[in-house]
């Protein structure tokens, strides 16, 4: 299995704590809820424009701009001068860095992001990571449950760990860029630096550098 830095640089993000407690970086997914709580300063530091939907425990941070339309709930914390575009539905439990983008009509619940991610049009990213500088292109997304219903696998090779999560999309690693209208499969982990062409599915574990088309 790719080790956490082969994936991911923790300097880029202000929550790094939260990945020392695992073993694999999809285990803290399940405790997103329970981190954000713990450390949440509820507060609305952005600038709205037009009408807008924030709940009480959403965190956003200064700079960010909320376009008209987006849904916000809570436990929410959005970083610094991020971009929420016209229709985006944060759901909660999630964690947005700086600069992030979360573009129009885009999903996304129960997810991490690192600074400087972009969902920007059309996305759905759910129970996901995107690491550093990850650029979803339009349409792309991270689907996270099985159609059997069964826990989902990470597989690498002839190894396979099962993780015990029924919700669990993607792990991308940084700089990582998907091409519009790719499709994640559930359990998918990217290292480093990877590019998907659009109408792309990705299967199992990818090494740092791959080209998937």
């Amino acid at each position: 299995m790719l080790t956490l830095e082969q994936i991911f640089d923790l300097s880029k993000t202000q929550f790094a704590d939260l990945f020392g407690r695992f073993d694999y970086p999809w285990e803290i997914l399940p405790y997103l809820e329970e981190y954000i709580n713990e450390i949440i300063k509820p507060k609305n530091l952005g600038e709205a424009k037009g009408n807008v939907y924030v709940a009480d425990n959403v965190e956003i941070g200064a700079g960010t701009i909320i376009e008209h339309g987006a849904m916000i709930y809570g436990p929410t914390i959005i970083g610094r001068n991020c971009k929420i575009g016209a229709g985006a539905y944060i759901r909660g439990n999630v964690i947005i860095g700086d600069d992030c983008v979360i573009g129009h009509a885009t999903e996304i619940k129960n997810s991490f992001l690192f600074n400087q991610a972009r969902a920007p049009h059309f996305n759905y990213v759910g129970d996901s990571i995107l690491g550093y500088n990850v650029n979803l292109g339009a349409g792309s997304l991270t689907a996270n449950y099985r159609l059997d219903g069964d826990k989902i696998t990470v597989c690498e090779g002839e190894k396979k760990i099962l993780t015990k999560l029924s919700k669990f999309g993607a792990i991308i690693g940084d700089n990582c860029s998907v091409g519009c209208n790719s499709v994640l499969n559930p359990g998918a982990v990217l290292g480093k630096n990877c590019q998907v062409y659009p109408l792309t599915r990705v299967f199992g574990v990818l090494a740092p550098g791959s080209k998937i088309k």
